[in-house]
């Protein structure tokens, strides 16, 4: 008998990317942990800016991501 493997998300992209409606993929940007004091104001407000996948990594997400 052959069995049948599910089909599962990897936990770490689940953790670290969203799907919006228009499903473009969601994720924060990196750096704000800390040290914030020894880089410019500028650099931190671009840092918190919401960040998305490009259309070019499409084939990687579809790997990863199955049920979010």
């Amino acid at each position: 008998m052959n069995k049948k493997y599910k089909i599962k998300t990897h936990k770490g992209f689940k953790k670290r990317f969203f799907l919006t409606k228009s499903k473009k993929v969601k994720f924060f940007s990196c750096g704000l942990r800390h040290g914030l004091s020894n880089k410019s104001r500028k650099h931190n407000r671009t840092l918190k800016k919401n960040r998305y996948l490009k259309t070019s990594s499409k084939s990687l997400i579809r790997k990863m991501i199955f049920f979010i």
